[in-house]
């Protein structure tokens, strides 16, 4: 064993570590960070949600048997990779898929299966807080569902005496405390950016809204007490211990920071929770998150406010379709030289087809595409048509055609962020970009900076995603110095030295895109007679 292998092997075996482990949508990952905060071992779970009884859900047995499976085989790798066994760390963090439902009695049963955020049956309950509040709930805030269950008149609302999240169950299974991170709590019910706890007013107009059914528990009793980042969330009881690792290795005691939702473990692992900077994440789907310095002027149903786990308030937009349509046709490229016998590295071929976008006319020539695989709540839709559209002088060539579609895998995005940008003048000097779009070097990168007119930054990070997110988060509870910042730590402890590859908007693509958005915004007619008359 080497020199560095032995030092993580004494980090391990005293304790200077964190343990940090997120539930994602179709993955349970496990995270062990040492005295670096550099990622020493991992282990994961793959699981998939279920369609029971028209409800999104996952099981209890589920959850605790991938969180069990995911430690295991981290503990394993601890043992294969530096000869010892897992008994103790610094600091535990978990954190999970953000909203949903989980509602519990007296006795702490589970009242009815856990809802996800991914049910869409509490519109009404959605639009009614929305205005009752002045203040946007989307439908997959746990205060949704529970207002919704509320309206449906179901049985078990009258026994609630706890509401939490996933993260927040597991969190009080293994600590006994019923609390919750600040920018996962931002996604159960509206936040005070001044106090960083739930918002007394709102609570106290839900609470007048629901006196009536005179239910025995008011809001107030039944939600998590909120804690920020760095904030001590309690310790690993014996049960928890006996709960996490079967093989009854792990001593009881470590403790655990505010457990807390993927948006909030993205910003971290992403280095963009200080004011003024915020992530994109461009794959399948696409969502943009800045740290604003105020409050917006007013509700605007396309833009999502959360918190940093600092308690900064964030304004997101999320839009359903980014690179779907995109592959889609980088696949069909790829059939056509297969056809000649031409045989393609995809790669490559991804890396040819984008690098043309760069030499098209800088709106694309006036072609308009739309890439709605699926539907898209920022410009009204509920189904989607994939399309490419054009007029007979179009300038239709390869470069363009390849220019729009990456525009268009921005465009919901950026009529979102043109609400932030443009109309409320939110200030950005930076944006850090990760996911496929980005791939391709210099070219996702290059069409972003354009739509938002602001630096885009792509850096090589551990990749480790959200588990590592929430392993600093533990990290930064246990090391930080008394008045040490979550963003100064984050620059200077972990950060430091990787700043990435920035690129300034080049003021030609920004004049291009904002031509083009326009004709976006001006053929979505089309699009909806095609969701209309093409089945």
């Amino acid at each position: 064993m080497g020199i560095a292998k032995d030092s993580v092997k004494a980090a391990i075996e005293s304790g200077k570590t964190a343990l940090g482990i997120e539930f994602g949508s179709t993955r349970i990952k496990a995270v062990l960070v040492g005295e670096n905060n550099e990622p020493i071992a991992s282990g994961s779970h793959d699981w998939e949600n279920r369609l029971e009884h028209g409800i999104w859900t996952y099981s209890l047995d589920d959850i605790w048997t991938g969180l069990q499976d995911s430690y295991t085989k981290l503990a394993k790798d601890v043992e294969t990779t530096y000869g010892t066994v897992l008994t103790t760390v610094g600091a535990i963090g978990f954190s999970a898929m953000m909203h949903g439902y989980m509602a519990f009695d007296k006795d702490d049963n589970l009242l009815v299966p856990f809802r996800t955020w991914r049910n869409t049956i509490t519109g009404e309950a959605s639009e009614k807080l929305t205005e009752m509040f002045q203040y946007n709930i989307p439908q997959r805030w746990s205060i949704a569902h529970l207002y919704q269950a509320i309206l449906n008149g179901e049985e078990h609302v009258k026994d609630i005496v706890f509401q939490t999240t996933l993260a927040g169950y597991i969190h009080w299974k293994l600590t006994g405390e019923k609390v919750l991170g600040v920018g996962e709590a931002s996604g159960m019910f509206p936040i005070d950016i001044q106090t960083k706890k739930f918002d007394e007013k709102m609570i106290a107009a839900f609470e007048e809204a629901v006196a009536e059914k005179g239910f025995s528990w008011k809001l107030s009793e039944i939600l998590p007490k909120v804690l920020v980042a760095g904030e001590a969330a309690g310790t690993l009881t014996e049960e928890g211990a006996k709960l996490l690792d079967v093989s009854g290795n792990l001593k009881a005691g470590i403790p655990l920071c505010p457990p807390e939702g993927d948006a909030g473990t993205g910003m971290a692992a992403t280095n963009s929770v200080a004011v003024r900077t915020g992530n994109v994440s461009a794959g399948t789907s696409v969502f943009a998150m800045i740290v604003l310095e105020k409050e917006l002027s007013k509700v605007y149903p396309e833009i999502d406010l959360v918190t940093t786990p600092s308690g900064n308030l964030v304004g997101m937009v999320h839009c359903n379709n980014c690179t779907s349509d995109l592959n889609a046709w980088v696949n069909l490229f790829k059939e056509f030289a297969d056809s000649f016998g031409v045989k393609t590295d995809m790669d490559q071929l991804f890396s040819t087809l984008y690098n043309k976008a760069l030499e098209g006319d800088a709106d694309g020539g006036g072609l308009l595409a739309y890439n709605y695989f699926s539907g898209e709540h920022i410009t009204g839709f509920e189904q989607g048509r994939p399309m490419i559209v054009r007029t007979p002088d179009s300038k239709f060539n390869l470069a363009n055609f390849m220019r729009v579609n990456l525009f268009t895998s921005l465009g919901a995005l950026k009529v979102g962020l043109d609400i932030l940008l443009k109309q409320e003048g939110v200030k950005v000097d930076k944006i850090l970009g990760h996911g496929g779009l980005f791939k391709t070097k210099g070219v996702g990168q290059k069409i972003m900076a354009a739509a938002m007119n602001a630096p885009v930054s792509v850096m090589e990070t551990a990749g480790e995603g959200g588990a590592w997110g929430i392993a600093l988060l533990a990290s930064y509870m246990k090391n930080k110095k008394s008045d040490e910042s979550l963003d100064t730590y984050l620059a200077e402890q972990v950060f430091a030295g990787s700043e990435g590859v920035s690129m300034e908007p080049d003021p030609v693509d920004v004049k291009g895109f904002d031509a083009f958005i326009e004709r976006y915004k001006a053929g979505l007619p089309i699009e909806h007679a095609a969701v209309e008359y093409l089945n």
